[in-house]
Formats: structure tokens, C-alpha cells, sequence
């Protein structure tokens, strides 16, 4: 019997319960959490923006110790750390034949299985294939990563979905390279992580935009030589910080129609607008032809920063142990398993940034 947070039903409260977790079985791996950080996709699942089986156990950041292994698994022994990868890619599909490992067709396969059970034998299934809102898991071997040497275990919850994400929308899907101009749009947990990707790549300036003007700290400690609140003027006023013409690379963090339009509008001519931010289907961004032949800029989505973590976590562990990367310095807040409906009011309300779980060892 371990606890966990459970979704019920899609638009329900959280609810905080004990629950029967079962043994690793062929292929599986058991996991006792150290931490794991309450990621706007958690919030995305409970109101029903993203869906997935219910009810089930959410959280899909995370890392921790491995408790016991199931037959045939060879790469994590017990005792070991391991970060937690929500999107598992197969190796087989299209996609991952192209190398697009980020987009594969049967990364989150396991969502529909049956992950645990409530004391009244009600089935769980795993939210984002790795149920991390639980003080254990169990979950298939190709689900855990061992974490980068020299990583501490709490703060490497945050390499498994948000500095992923941020790093990759950077490096890996922008592409920004040295002396470009950046906005981030949103600086929650993944957009601390770009702002920090980006002065890691040498970018300058780099702009944030947030709704709250409390992130101002949070964002230029992270790396924004400028900060903005969001309004109607954000593209003008970015315009103006970039003599006139707008900046070479957008990265929008937050998934909303408005935002997605003003990063467009903030692009240079010729410049990328990238969408990382996660929106429902009734966000309609419109765009006029005239428009997309006259500006030549490119809009493209991002999907887990267009990431591999097995190729891209020791590159952020290395980020990491050079102090150009700073994983602390995204956590606003540190609670416990109790505590996550209110970091979910927290991120509704555009409040902090990353609010990170931690369990009693």
C-alpha cells in the first residue's frame, strides 16, 4: 500500500488515497519517488485539455530509487537512481525509424493498462505512463533512465519533463545559435528552462513575457536580460527592443491562442516562432495568406522539446555539474503529496514556477 494522488474523473478534485501497487511483473521496474514536480500537462489531464483512461494515478516528472526489478530487466538494479521518462519511444514505428524519437506512435502505449487498484479494488491506469504522483510506481523498464552521475535525486525529477522540454524547444527545435535574439512567452517550469537554455546557446537579448510581473526575478535570474508583462502591445514592445524588426527565435510556453499569435507577431521576418505550450482544441489561431508569404517565418510545434532523453540527459547533467544549468533555482515551491491541488490553483493562477513533490526517504 503506497499513497497517491488520483484523478477520479476527468474535471474532479485530486484525491489523496492509499493504494495497492502491485510487484514489477516481466519488463517492469518498482520505483520509490524522491520527488516529482507538478507539470502544467498534469493540470492539462485533470481538466480533460489532454485525455487519457481515468481514473488514474497522475505525475510524469519525477525521479527516484529502484526498489525491485521484474525478470529481464538489465540496465537499473535496485539501489540504483533513475529519472522517469513519461514517453518511452519503441523503436519500431515510423517515427522512430526517422529518428524522431520524440513523436513516436507508441510512446504512451501503457496509459490504458491497469496500474494499480484503490482499496475498494477500483482500477487505476497511469496518467502519462509513469503515475509519479505516488510514493512508488511500477512501471516498464524503458520508462526509467539512471540519473546522471553527480545529479541530486530531487532536483533530477526536473531533467524528465520540463528541462527536457525547455532545453529541447531551444537547442533542438529553434535551433537557436550564438548572438540570436529570444522571447520566451510563459516562465513556469518549462519556460525557466528555456530562458536558461537560451543564454546557455548565447543568445542576446532574451526577452520573457508572463502575466505576473512576481516572475520578473525568477525569469532574469534565469537568464532574460529583459522582462515584459503581458499585454496588447508585447509584439511592439519587443519590436522596439530589437530594433524594430522583432526577435530571431520565439518560444511560446503556454498554450493559449492569444500568445501563440503575439510570439508569431514578435518573430522577425524570416525569424521561428515555436509552440511548446500544450492548448485545448477550441484555441483557434488564424493566420492570412498575405501574411505567411510576406513574413517567411516559420511556425512549428514542439513535442517534449523534440528531445531523446537517453542522447540528451548527460548532455544536461554535463549543463549541470559546470554550473551553467541550474535545476533549484526553477523550484518555487517544495510540498508534499497533499499539496498538489493547491500548486494546480498555483498554475491556473500563473503563480511561481516549478512546485516540486518530496517524499520522506
Amino acid at each position: 500500500m503506497v499513497r497517491a494522488a488520483i484523478l477520479p474523473a476527468v474535471g474532479s478534485p485530486l484525491e489523496i488515497a492509499e493504494i495497492e501497487l502491485p510487484e514489477p511483473g516481466p519488463g517492469q521496474v518498482r520505483v520509490r519517488l524522491a520527488a516529482a514536480g507538478v507539470c502544467h500537462s498534469d493540470l492539462s489531464l485533470s481538466n480533460g485539455t489532454m485525455r487519457v483512461p481515468v481514473p488514474a494515478v497522475l505525475g510524469h516528472e519525477g525521479a527516484g530509487t529502484v526498489v525491485s526489478v521484474g525478470e529481464g530487466v538489465g540496465h537499473v538494479a535496485p539501489g540504483d537512481g533513475v529519472v522517469l521518462n513519461w514517453a518511452p519511444s519503441c523503436g519500431n514505428c515510423h517515427h522512430c525509424g526517422l529518428g524522431e524519437v520524440w513523436l513516436c506512435a507508441n510512446a504512451l502505449a501503457g496509459v490504458g493498462n491497469v496500474h494499480a487498484r484503490t482499496v475498494e479494488g477500483t482500477e487505476l491506469h497511469p496518467g502519462l505512463n509513469v503515475a509519479a504522483f505516488a510514493e512508488e510506481t511500477v512501471v516498464a523498464a524503458n520508462c526509467v533512465l539512471p540519473v546522471p552521475e553527480g545529479i541530486p535525486l530531487a532536483e533530477a525529477a526536473l531533467l524528465g519533463c520540463a528541462v527536457l522540454t525547455g532545453y529541447g524547444a531551444v537547442h533542438h527545435s529553434a535551433r537557436v545559435r550564438s548572438g540570436e535574439s529570444v522571447a520566451v512567452f510563459g516562465a513556469g517550469g518549462v519556460g525557466l528552462a528555456a530562458l536558461q537554455s537560451a543564454r546557455i546557446a548565447g543568445a542576446g537579448p532574451v526577452v520573457a513575457v508572463d502575466v505576473s510581473p512576481a516572475k520578473e526575478e525568477l525569469a532574469r535570474a534565469a537568464g532574460a536580460t529583459e522582462f515584459l508583462i503581458a499585454s496588447d502591445t508585447t509584439a511592439k514592445e519587443i519590436r522596439k527592443l530589437t530594433g524594430g524588426q522583432g526577435v530571431d527565435v520565439a518560444v511560446e510556453c503556454v498554450g493559449r491562442a492569444a500568445t501563440i499569435r503575439t510570439a508569431w507577431e514578435s518573430t522577425r521576418r524570416g525569424g521561428r516562432t515555436t509552440v511548446v505550450g500544450i492548448g485545448g482544441k477550441d484555441q483557434q489561431v488564424t493566420f492570412n495568406a498575405l501574411e505567411i508569404f510576406h513574413f517567411g517565418r516559420t511556425l512549428s510545434g514542439c513535442v517534449y522539446g523534440n528531445s531523446d532523453p537517453a542522447r540528451d540527459l548527460p548532455v544536461l547533467a554535463e549543463h549541470v555539474r559546470a554550473g551553467r544549468l541550474d535545476l533549484g533555482s526553477m523550484v518555487t515551491e517544495r510540498i508534499a503529496l497533499d499539496g498538489i491541488p493547491a500548486a494546480f490553483d498555483n498554475m491556473l493562477a500563473g503563480k511561481g514556477g516549478r512546485a516540486l513533490v518530496l517524499f520522506e526517504s
